[in-house]
């Protein structure tokens, strides 16, 4: 597969991530009504928890209220054209499709911000005592691009023939 077509099969990556993403965010809110419900057992191991984000990754520098979602809202968006660009220079498939997923989880993220000041994040697994953050689509679909990254770049190159 050319670049074009590595291009584009990270676009679609990234525009289904971000379809899925919005489309389990508008059931949440919309459908199930989960910030009336507040929490909902669907499994021994998963709620669905409603929480608004308004900080970063793990709730990290969450300031309510101000401007603080829009600058948050455009960084993002620069990662995203950061992405975007590196995208067109994907080497393989599997690059492509991690960093359009990663594209798609913080432009999903993004509408969140502009949309309500924060993100919906209502995903939560717990055993035990143990229990993650509450997160989304969005979220684990960075985490698993990032992850996909990493594992490329420390995955060894084969040289190409002479």
């Amino acid at each position: 597969m050319g670049r074009n077509g590595r291009t584009v099969t990270g676009l679609a990556a990234g525009l289904a991530v971000l379809g899925l993403d919005q489309a389990s965010k508008f059931w949440v809110l919309e459908i199930l009504r989960l910030p009336e419900l507040r929490q909902v057992e669907v499994l021994p191991v998963l709620n669905l928890t409603m929480v608004w984000n308004r900080g970063v990754t793990f709730g990290l520098l969450d300031s309510p209220g101000g401007s603080s979602h829009f600058v948050l809202a455009g960084v993002a968006l620069m990662v995203v054209a950061a992405l975007v660009a590196w995208l067109r220079r994907a080497d393989g498939v599997p690059m492509a499709v991690a960093l359009g997923a990663v594209a798609g989880g913080a432009i999903g993220n993004v509408i969140d911000r502009l949309r309500f000041g924060a993100v919906v994040d209502f995903l939560h697994f717990h055993v035990g005592g143990w229990s993650w953050y509450v997160f989304n689509v969005a979220d684990s679909a960075i985490v698993c691009g990032v992850v996909a990254l990493v594992i490329d770049g420390l995955w060894p190159r084969r040289s190409p023939p002479e």
